[in-house]
């Protein structure tokens, strides 16, 4: 890390919000372009970079760079894109579930006793869940609220609601296999 890095960092470590603000504006433009060169979508590229400052702002204090400032914020823009498409797979392949698991029956009765067994199954997955977990997932994907919205809501952190929220897709992996072998 360079001289110059340095005194960025420490400056925005000790709190220095016109230093922040000013690397906010320097890279959000690059930053959303590379992100949209990974994502496809603008809105979720700003969206992503959006989040990164709003993290890289609140836990500025325990940031530890040990590369150039540039290749830090492209690099974390870039895992940050990386976690948002595989998020994006994970509801699509929830939702695909779903949508196998709705279209297994016959149609017409059969099919509507499918659904009433698949919506038992999401019930139960939701009911095992603790508490929290449960909830921010009901919001996610109930309500369409964004993470940052609910680590507002409920006083957490951004991090804490995708911890949850991975726990919750795992527990509907496991229970949507159980279901589709039951199924066959």
């Amino acid at each position: 890390m360079n001289l110059a890095d340095y005194q960025i960092r420490k400056k925005i470590q000790g709190g220095d919000i016109r230093e922040f603000e000013r690397l906010f504006l320097e890279y959000f433009k690059p930053l959303c372009r590379h992100a949209y060169l990974l994502l496809g979508d603008m809105d979720q590229a700003e969206d992503v970079v959006q989040e990164f400052f709003y993290n890289f702002w609140k836990n500025r204090e325990e940031i530890n760079i040990n590369s150039s400032l540039n290749a830090y914020l492209f690099q974390s823009i870039r895992n940050n894109a990386i976690r948002c498409l595989e998020q994006q797979a994970l509801k699509r392949e929830y939702t695909e579930q779903l949508n196998t698991g709705t279209l297994a029956g016959t149609g017409g009765v059969n099919q509507e006793l499918g659904l009433k067994e698949l919506n038992g199954v999401i019930e139960s997955t939701l009911k095992k869940l603790p508490e929290r977990c449960s909830m921010i997932f009901r919001l996610n994907r109930f309500e369409g609220k964004k993470y940052r919205e609910i680590a507002e809501m409920l006083a957490i952190s951004v991090k804490t609601v995708e911890a949850d929220m991975g726990k919750a897709l795992q527990q509907f992996r496991e229970s949507l296999r159980e279901y589709r072998n039951a199924l066959h």
